[in-house]
C-alpha cells in the first residue's frame, strides 16, 4: 500500500481533534483573516450587478484555493506525505467549528434553564443571524436547536467531506464559499444581485454535506432517542418546505431525531419569514437543546470516521491504479 495513503486521514482525524481539545484558535485566526481580505476586494468590485458579483466569488474562492494547492505541493516536495497531513490538519482546525458551536448552544441552553432571558438573547447571534429581541424561551431554544444542525453540516461536515475528496484545496476552497455565501449571499438591497453567485455557490457547495448529514443523523439518531426510519422519512417529507435546498433536509433529519417540529415564524434584520413545519413532535424547548448539542457531537464523531475512511482510500493525483493503469 503506497504510503501517501494514510496522510488525508490522519490530517482529517488530527484537526478535529485540535477542535475538540484546542477550540477555535484565539489569535489570527485564517478564516477571519480571509474574511477582511473579501471584504477589501468587495468593496472594490460592488455594483448591484449579477456579472459584478460573479467576478467577486471567482477571484475571492480562486486564490486561496491557488494558495492551498500551492501550499500542499511545496510541503509534499521539502516533507513529503507526513507534512501534507500535518497541513491538512492545521487547515481542518482552523475551518471547522464544532466544540465553539456546541459550547454557545450549552451556554445559551444553561442561561435559558437558569432563567436570565436577557443573557441568552446577547449569546443568540453568535449562534443565528435572527433577531433575538422577540423571541421568549422556546423561541430562542428553537433557533439554537436549528442552528445547531445547519451549523453541523456548514461548519463541520462540509471542510471533511471535501478535505476528504480534495485534502487541503478542498476544505480551504469549501471554507472559503461558506464564508462568502454568510457575508454576501444573504438577501438585502444590497446584495440581492452581487451576492447571488456566492449564495448560489454555497448552496452546489453544500448539496452532498447536507446529504451527508441528513444520512448520518439518520444513522446516530438511536443515541439521543430517535428513529433511523422516522428521520429518513421525516427529511424525505418536510426537507423541501424550507426555503434552503440543503439546511432543509438537515433540520428535517435533526426533527426526526430529536421527535420535535421545528420552522415556523422567524425575523432577519426586521424582515419576516414563515417556514414550513418541520417533522410531528412538539416545538423544542430549552431542555431539548442538551440533546441537540449532543447530537451534533454524535454527527461530528461518524463524520470524522466516515471521512477519514474515504481519505484513506483516496489516491493521490496522479498515482496509479489498482491495476497499475492511469
Amino acid at each position: 500500500m503506497p504510503p501517501h495513503r494514510g496522510w488525508v486521514a490522519a490530517g482529517l482525524v488530527a484537526g478535529v481533534l485540535a477542535d475538540e481539545l484546542l477550540g477555535d484558535p484565539q489569535r489570527w485566526h485564517p478564516v477571519a483573516g480571509y474574511g477582511r481580505a473579501a471584504g477589501w476586494l468587495e468593496r472594490r468590485l460592488w455594483a448591484d450587478d449579477v456579472s459584478r458579483g460573479t467576478a467577486f466569488a471567482a477571484v475571492a474562492v480562486a486564490l486561496p484555493v491557488i494558495a492551498g494547492s500551492a501550499a500542499d505541493r511545496a510541503v509534499d516536495r521539502r516533507v513529503g506525505p507526513v507534512g501534507r497531513g500535518v497541513l491538512l490538519a492545521v487547515v481542518v482546525w482552523a475551518s471547522i467549528g464544532g466544540r465553539q458551536l456546541r459550547e454557545v448552544g450549552e451556554r445559551i441552553g444553561g442561561l435559558l434553564e437558569d432563567g436570565d432571558l436577557d443573557g441568552a438573547r446577547r449569546w443568540l447571534p453568535w449562534l443565528v443571524g435572527r433577531d433575538p429581541a422577540g423571541l421568549d424561551g422556546d423561541g430562542i431554544a428553537r433557533a439554537v436547536v436549528e442552528s445547531l444542525a445547519e451549523n453541523t453540516a456548514d461548519a463541520v461536515v462540509g471542510p471533511l467531506v471535501w478535505g476528504a475528496v480534495f485534502g487541503t484545496p478542498g476544505v480551504v476552497g469549501y471554507r472559503a464559499v461558506n464564508t462568502l455565501d454568510a457575508m454576501v449571499g444573504h438577501r438585502s438591497p444590497r446584495y440581492a444581485r452581487f451576492g447571488m453567485p456566492s449564495a448560489r455557490l454555497d448552496d452546489v457547495a453544500n448539496l452532498l454535506p447536507s446529504r451527508v448529514t441528513a444520512a448520518v443523523t439518520a444513522a446516530v439518531s438511536p443515541l439521543v432517542g430517535g428513529s433511523p426510519g422516522r428521520v429518513l422519512a421525516v427529511a424525505r417529507r418536510d426537507g423541501r418546505r424550507h426555503p434552503s435546498p440543503n439546511a432543509g433536509p438537515v433540520e428535517a433529519a435533526a426533527a426526526g431525531a430529536l421527535d420535535l417540529t421545528l420552522g415556523g415564524p422567524l425575523s432577519y434584520d426586521g424582515r419576516a419569514e414563515r417556514r414550513g413545519p418541520l417533522g410531528d413532535g412538539p416545538p423544542p424547548s430549552p431542555r431539548d437543546i442538551p440533546r441537540a448539542v449532543a447530537l451534533s457531537r454524535w454527527i461530528t464523531a461518524a463524520v470524522t470516521l466516515l471521512a477519514a475512511g474515504a481519505g484513506f482510500s483516496r489516491r493521490r493525483p496522479g498515482s496509479p491504479g489498482p491495476a497499475g493503469g492511469r
